[in-house]
């Protein structure tokens, strides 16, 4: 039974994302907590990863008494957000989820991953969830020469490792510029382990396809605090035999976790939707998702209305990890997407910009994504998905369902289950030290346009982040 929303005060959140203004119905709100309550398992974060949580407990096991507590409305972070591909991208390279896992780790979580974008359709198809999934893959551009012999070394690293043409492809100039017609293309990658869709209408569905099967979702309940087997909220506390923690970027709002995941912001902007003139030229005809292989990430699809959404990082990460409305826009940050959305299209000079937004991604203080439980105290975790969340949470939720019912499966045996991330630094460390990672992203790139090899800043950048 899904639950009633309240019509009248949804509508606006219509800006947080061109994925929320065009949701098609009426944004409702769910009620609040209305006082204390008992339930077999409390999930903190409306999101894809509690979503997914609750979706797939709910169906190992009926019974269960599950309730989900957002402190806004579900899908209002990076869920509802970010750029809607649903890929194989794990955060951690493959090497070194063998070395923290031991040899065929890396191996075992890329084919996770790979199943995980098939069983995100699957689902999709199954509860009638209309958010325009499309397998098309994902091509990696390269641009420049540096960028051509780093995308030959990735295929030439997969092909060691085992990974075969069907799985990852080096493209001609020829081939990529058909997939993706972008200036000074050289070539580039292609995987079809990456469907675009809508993230918004994704995680709005699997709300109602979770209370379908007998979940509550709280709206308007901010968590002040996870303890073992409760979790606080101003409007009361919620007793669980086991908590689960999905708050990702957001997890600095707990107390004592305001170090365990920090929030770096990422911005997009999306055009008017373009003529078939346009497309005819740009390709992304089976609405491939397309980047390139420079250090500051740029990402973007064709949207089921042939629009571009087009989003890169770039913006500054706020001291003591600070979250605020007015952090979701940046005009500078989002000229200069403009800006580089137009080097690559420049039929889009005059295309208008009907949308910019952004929101907070959740990054661990080593790179690697988690996900787990403390059996003696019954709380459950998973995030720093490192903006590649949005099929890494469907695992995520798969995995804690087998890790809550005890459940003995091949899921639980990959090296992000139990991985614990260290702590943050302290401000201003912390602040200092991201911003310079930022900084050093783009410098990177530059000295490699200019100098036209890989350059000791390329060298620091993959230090910095553990790659």
């Amino acid at each position: 039974m899904e639950a009633d929303l309240n019509p009248s005060s949804g509508e606006r959140y219509r800006h947080l994302s061109l994925w929320w203004d065009r949701l098609p119905e009426p944004i409702g709100v769910r009620a609040a907590l209305a006082g204390d309550a008992d339930v077999d398992v409390a999930v903190v974060g409306g999101g894809l990863t509690g979503l997914w949580t609750a979706y797939y407990l709910a169906e190992a096991d009926p019974s269960l008494r599950i309730t989900v507590l957002e402190r806004d409305v579900v899908g209002f972070g990076a869920s509802g957000r970010n750029g809607g591909w649903c890929s194989a991208l794990f955060a951690a390279g493959e090497d070194r989820l063998d070395l923290v896992g031991g040899p065929g780790a890396g191996r075992a979580t890329r084919l996770a991953m790979e199943s995980t974008v098939e069983e995100v359709g699957q689902v999709v198809h199954s509860e009638g969830i209309e958010c325009d999934y499309a397998r098309g893959g994902t091509v990696v551009l390269a641009r420049t020469g540096v960028q051509l012999r780093r995308a030959r070394d990735e295929v030439a690293a997969a092909r060691a490792s085992g990974v075969g043409e069907d799985d990852l492809r080096l493209l001609s100039a020829g081939e990529a510029r058909i997939r993706v017609g972008a200036t000074d293309v050289l070539g580039g990658t292609f995987t079809p382990h990456c469907a675009a869709l809508d993230p918004a209408r994704l995680v709005r569905g699997l709300a109602r396809a979770v209370e379908r099967r007998g979940v509550v979702i709280h709206e308007q309940t901010g968590v002040r605090a996870i303890r073992p087997g409760a979790v606080e909220t101003a409007r009361g506390t919620v007793r669980a035999a086991t908590v689960v923690r999905a708050t990702e970027g957001y997890t600095r709002t707990l107390q004592g976790e305001e170090r365990a995941v920090v929030p770096v912001y990422s911005l997009m902007i999306a055009t008017e939707p373009l003529t078939d003139a346009f497309w005819a030229e740009a390709g992304m005809a089976q609405r491939e998702t397309f980047s390139d292989h420079r250090h500051m990430i740029i990402y973007g699809q064709r949207t089921a209305d042939n629009r571009m959404a087009f989003g890169g990082r770039g913006a500054p990460y706020h001291f003591g990890s600070t979250i605020r409305p007015e952090f979701d826009r940046d005009g500078r940050v989002h000229e200069s997407l403009r800006s580089t959305l137009v080097e690559l299209f420049p039929a889009l000079s005059t295309a208008r910009i009907t949308h910019r937004w952004g929101g907070p991604l959740g990054i661990a203080r080593d790179w690697f994504p988690s996900v787990g439980l403390d059996h003696r105290t019954g709380t459950a975790w998973a995030g720093g998905y490192v903006g590649d969340g949005v099929s890494t949470t469907n695992l995520a939720g798969r995995t804690l369902r087998d890790l809550i019912l005890q459940r003995d499966t091949e899921l639980l045996a990959l090296p992000w289950v139990g991985h614990r991330s260290p702590r943050w630094e302290p401000e201003p460390l912390r602040f200092l030290g991201i911003n310079a990672g930022l900084r050093l992203a783009g410098s990177a790139d530059r000295s490699e346009e200019k100098k036209g090899h890989t350059t000791w800043k390329s060298r620091a950048l993959q230090r910095m982040i553990g790659a």
